[in-house]
């Protein structure tokens, strides 16, 4: 009885020649930056003169653009596949994990995977991005 399943990583992890060059700005960085953001949308929104009238679409505009990054960051978050067997009487315990980016890749795989094991009875083939871990 195989399981099969996904999660989604929050943090990139820091893997073979990356561990050394991995480096991240923090929350700290994060924070001061979209406080910058915002209080220049304040400082645009309070200093407008009273007779100036702004059309509907260019707050929508706005919206789509301050929203595209993180609507685009959440989108492209690696996800992590693992498929795992308990073994049995005379077969050893699997674990094969792997790294896709983005949801609708790791449903897709996830998919594959199981249409995989049903049909040959091993989640990984030579496309795969899982490999087997000891």
């Amino acid at each position: 009885m195989w399981s099969v399943r996904r999660n989604i990583e929050w943090s990139l992890p820091a893997v073979g020649d990356d561990f050394e060059h991995d480096v991240d700005g923090g929350r700290g960085a994060a924070v001061l930056i979209l406080s910058a953001l915002f209080v220049f949308w304040l400082i645009l929104v309070v200093w407008r003169p009273a007779g100036v009238h702004i059309p509907w679409y260019l707050y929508v505009v706005a919206v789509v653009v301050v929203a595209f990054f993180p609507i685009r960051w959440f989108l492209r978050r690696p996800w992590t596949i693992v498929a795992e067997t308990a073994g049995g009487y005379d077969l050893p315990a699997e674990r094969w994990t792997g790294m896709v980016r983005g949801g609708s890749k790791a449903k897709e795989e996830i998919r594959i995977i199981v249409r995989r094991i049903r049909t040959q009875g091993t989640p990984g083939h030579a496309d795969s991005p899982l490999q087997p871990v000891n």
